[in-house]
């Protein structure tokens, strides 16, 4: 068994696709756990923001929390029509695509990538948090847990999403599980564990100094949000019907992250618990509500799963978003390609590498790439909602109107928001995603131009009939006499008429010993010598090469390269690969073929 098939599992038959997809109860595991993830850390970010203006600040957390719940509620709303008038998935990019023009569907696009490849960051970087609050001596180890992490995410979904999910979907419910019996004995407890008020105001602010603490704590919060678009990226992976199922996950998934936020905020607000930089505020919250127990360990450690397994809803949206952005012509084509498990293996690995490296380059700090977060999102958000209103303007149908009206709220309130985020946290690292937005989007421009030019080129919609090459040039490259050079030989004497060996002279005596051998072995055919003064083999070569392509402008080049194979692999090792650098100079040599004519070794 191989390394590769012990990891990921054997592969499977393409037409067993539509066995691989997954059900709502596991589609709610796949695709949600990233969104109901962040009620392990978007309270918290609410509160870093108000204490940081004064304790007194803390009065404001609950109606904000409301308001972020209601927004919920809206983006839920609105992209369940999406998810029903686009069947297909893709979400934000394909209905701005379709409905706003191609520069909203890459804004759109890029936003996306850009956001899952945070949420894997944010994701582990929260889970490895939620174990170092409950074993400290392990906060030194922060980055290589999360790399661990990472990596263990990768294999599994390597293995494909029917697979992924049914080892995502406990965590998941085991996550849920421990938060609803959390606010329920947390409000059961209200009457007996004391109620700390809010401290009472030390500083005065300005109204404008309020407002501005109230937004910026809003637009943390939000991260709450981040996730929810998922379902609409990938309806196809579902079970028939994919849209009706699709859309009852996404209910499912709203309904329960707007009870476990305002449940955990409210909490939150009613035992004064305040941010630190050694635990968590859910860490807190679960040592107020149970001591600490064994429910209290029980908490942490889904919460350490669920973060951890909440970057496998990027690893199941990213590849897939990034596929149809590949077939469309904006990303590489190999994006488009499903490996042995019925995934989009190369989208896997491409966000692990990228998100490790964010990992690394931020320590594993949650609270460092959160700024970072929920930028990209918004903005999706608002031109998905937009292209809504579009399509619903422009195609009309059953219950447009109220359809309509659903849109442009979500689009309306959605652009306020990400206006909010983006200037509240533009100089505490937003500014990075704000550039990397239009940057991707002009490298996925470039990349849909090198596709249309070598299509165009490629085409023989308007081609003629050509006229045969007039001249067959046969050149063999030697770097001495043994089998691999006679097999050449001979292929080439029977290919063409003139044929031609080169040699590189760099020792005159081993030149003067091959003219020796060359009279009774070469069959007659001619040997050039080169000279080398400065020891170079390719230089002399190619030029020799050109001069040959030069006196023949309507014939063509075949260089045939004598090679032997070893039997083993590390042999390889222990030989030169001369003919390696030569075949990739040939490849940009217009009218020059080459080929290779292999001699198998034997042990």
């Amino acid at each position: 068994m191989s390394i590769k098939t012990f990891l990921i599992g054997s592969p499977i038959e393409s037409v067993k696709e539509k066995h691989e997809r997954v059900s709502k109860l596991t589609g709610l595991a796949v695709f949600s756990s990233d969104a109901l993830s962040s009620v392990a850390y978007a309270t918290e970010e609410i509160l870093i923001v108000l204490v940081l203006a004064g304790s007194g600040m803390f009065r404001f957390s609950m109606p904000i929390a409301i308001g972020i719940t209601s927004l919920i509620a809206i983006v839920a709303i609105s992209y369940f029509q999406t998810i029903h008038e686009y069947p297909s998935g893709g979400g934000a990019y394909i209905v701005a695509k379709d409905n706003l023009g191609e520069n909203a569907g890459l804004a759109a696009g890029s936003s996306l990538l850009i956001d899952y490849v945070l949420t894997v960051a944010v994701s582990i970087s929260s889970g490895v948090a939620a174990i170092t609050s409950a074993i400290p001596f392990l906060h030194d180890y922060t980055v290589i847990l999360c790399i661990a992490s990472l990596l263990v995410i990768t294999v599994i979904n390597l293995r494909g999403v029917k697979e992924s999910g049914k080892i995502f979907s406990l965590p998941t419910y085991m996550f849920i599980l421990a938060i609803i019996v959390l606010i329920c004995v947390g409000l059961f407890r209200m009457s007996s564990l004391p109620h700390i008020p809010h401290p009472k105001e030390v500083q005065t602010y300005s109204g404008l100094m309020m407002i501005f603490v109230v937004m910026r704590a809003f637009a943390s919060g939000c991260t709450a949000m981040t996730g929810i678009e998922a379902v609409s990226n990938g309806i196809k992976a579902f079970k028939s019907p994919e849209s009706r199922n699709a859309g009852i996950t996404l209910t499912w998934m709203a309904l329960i992250l707007g009870v476990m936020f305002m449940g955990i905020t409210l909490l939150t607000d009613r035992f004064g618990i305040m941010p630190s930089e050694s635990e968590t505020i859910l860490s807190q919250l679960a040592k107020t509500v149970f001591s600490q127990g064994l429910f209290y360990y029980f908490i942490q450690g889904t919460t350490f799963l669920i973060l951890i397994l909440a970057a496998n809803t990027s690893f199941a949206d990213f590849p897939r978003l990034s596929s149809i952005m590949a077939q469309d012509g904006f990303l590489p084509r190999q994006l488009a390609n499903r490996g042995d498990k019925l995934v989009f293996s190369n989208g896997v690995i491409i966000l692990s590498i990228v998100s490790g490296v964010l990992m690394v380059a931020f320590s594993g700090d949650t609270h460092a790439l959160i700024p970072l977060y929920a930028v990209g999102v918004f903005l999706s958000f608002t031109l998905s909602q937009s292209g809504m209103v579009v399509h619903w303007l422009k195609y009309k149908g059953k219950g447009w109107v109220k359809s309509l009206i659903i849109n442009a709220t979500g689009a309306l309130t959605t652009a306020v928001v990400s206006v909010v985020i983006a200037g509240t946290k533009f100089i505490h690292g937003a500014w990075m995603v704000i550039i990397a937005i239009p940057i991707i989007m002009l490298i996925t421009k470039k990349i849909s131009r090198h596709y249309q030019s070598v299509s165009r080129q490629l085409s023989i919609d308007n081609a003629e009939p050509e006229v045969e090459y007039a001249h067959h040039s046969v050149i063999i490259p030697i770097s001495g006499l043994q089998m691999a050079v006679l097999n050449a030989i001979k292929y080439g004497k029977a290919i063409s008429d003139d044929v031609s060996a080169v040699y590189v002279c760099l020792d005159p005596a081993a030149t003067m010993k091959l003219k020796a051998q060359w009279t009774k072995f070469g069959m007659g055919v001619p040997l050039v010598i080169l000279d080398s003064p400065f020891r170079s083999i390719i230089e002399p070569l190619m030029d020799y090469i050109d001069d040959v392509r030069n006196s023949y402008q309507k014939g063509v080049i075949t260089v045939v390269l004598p090679e032997f194979v070893p039997l083993k692999w590390w042999h390889h090792l222990l030989h030169n690969q001369t003919a390696i650098f030569i075949k990739g100079i040939i490849l940009f040599k217009q009218g020059v073929v080459s080929t290779s004519v292999p001699l198998h070794l034997r042990d």
